[in-house]
């Protein structure tokens, strides 16, 4: 057999086992809601100062699945206290924020962390892996006067 058709060989097995294997489940609700706990815990141990940088770092334990999943923190007034997919975002005021159908996402999530102190908000939002405009649920909870949040998309 020449070192052409090893390689060819080699190449095809390879990527019959790359096909073999499963894909990567999408994140759930659950991976969420389990994820805002954690880091609701964080913030509530280490304040804001410390818990950020903890949030913003790509190889710890608040940044999942390639970065489909992660956690971001905003206050009562609505701005970015915390934004781990673009840090420079930081102190961006999203209050007036509406998704395709008029929802008031960000006014949403402060309503339901203000009263309820926990929950999730729902909305349509374009999902960058589709481009496409998806379902999505964020999961809130109230942290002083602040909410850490995550979401995913349905």
């Amino acid at each position: 057999m020449t070192v052409t058709k090893i390689l060819a060989t080699v190449s095809a097995g390879l990527l019959a086992l790359a096909l073999a294997q499963p894909a990567a489940a999408a994140p759930t609700v659950d991976d969420a809601k389990a994820l805002v706990i954690k880091a609701a815990e964080v913030l509530k141990a280490e304040g804001l100062e410390k818990a950020c940088p903890k949030f913003n770092d790509r190889e710890g334990a608040f940044w999942k699945d390639g970065g489909e999943l992660y956690v971001f923190v905003i206050n009562f007034q609505g701005a970015w206290d915390c934004y781990p997919p673009k840090p420079a975002g930081v102190g961006t005021n999203l209050l007036d924020l509406k998704d395709v159908d008029g929802k008031e996402l960000v006014k949403d999530m402060i309503s339901i962390a203000k009263t309820a102190g926990e929950g999730w908000v729902e909305y349509q939002w374009k999902n960058p892996a589709t481009n496409k405009i998806q379902p999505k649920a964020t999961y809130v909870q109230r942290v002083g006067d602040v909410f850490v949040a995550s979401g995913v998309y349905k």
